[in-house]
């Protein structure tokens, strides 16, 4: 059976010697059909082998300040771990930041967002971006961060998250694993106040 032809599950169950085969003679568009299946960091680090959570991974995504009518802030407490962070998620092969952060909000909240109603807050980047996942994974999530205030919809989660709730700025949760982009938030809140 030739990779393409693969469930997620099964490329992922493939060890390194056998997925390293498998891709060795593929197209650079077959390629990136593989990474679309399992998406691109899974493939890039199914790609490591031994070296797979020893090498830390630079990663390009997007995240979103969802903001209610009352100025609260939605947050995920995350299914992996217990922390509070706000919906996002990588980067595939080819989208645009905006693309991300539309995908990542509706596959995370259920909340649909138009391109148009997306405010770029920044591009956060550094080492306020190191984070370490429970699967091993070291990576520096250089992030579009934007703020959304029109989305349509119903809230709802998936499994990635074990709740979602609104919080005032005043009131946020103590296990942020976002602190830095909540920051960025609260600056840029306190720069459009002064303008």
């Amino acid at each position: 059976m030739s990779i393409l032809e693969m469930t997620k599950q099964e490329i992922l169950t493939l060890s390194y010697d056998e997925f390293s085969k498998m891709v060795s003679n593929l197209t650079w568009e077959e390629v990136m059909k593989v990474s679309e299946v399992v998406g691109y960091p899974v493939f890039t680090r199914k790609c490591m082998g031994d070296l797979m959570h020893k090498f830390v991974l630079l990663q390009d995504g997007a995240a979103a300040a969802i903001i209610n009518e009352k100025g609260e802030i939605l947050l995920q407490s995350r299914a992996d771990r217990d922390m509070w962070g706000v919906p996002g998620g990588c980067q595939e092969v080819g989208e645009r930041f905006e693309d991300v952060v539309i995908r990542e909000v509706k596959e995370e909240t259920n909340l649909d967002v138009l391109e148009d109603d997306l405010e770029l807050i920044k591009l956060v980047s550094g080492m306020s971006r190191l984070n370490s996942y429970p699967n091993g994974d070291v990576v520096v999530n250089n992030t579009a961060f934007y703020l959304v205030k029109k989305y349509s919809g119903e809230l709802k989660w998936d499994s990635e998250s074990k709740e979602m709730k609104f919080f005032a700025l005043d009131n946020l949760p103590e296990n942020l694993h976002d602190p830095d982009l909540i920051e960025e938030y609260k600056k840029y809140v306190k720069k459009k106040k002064m303008n």
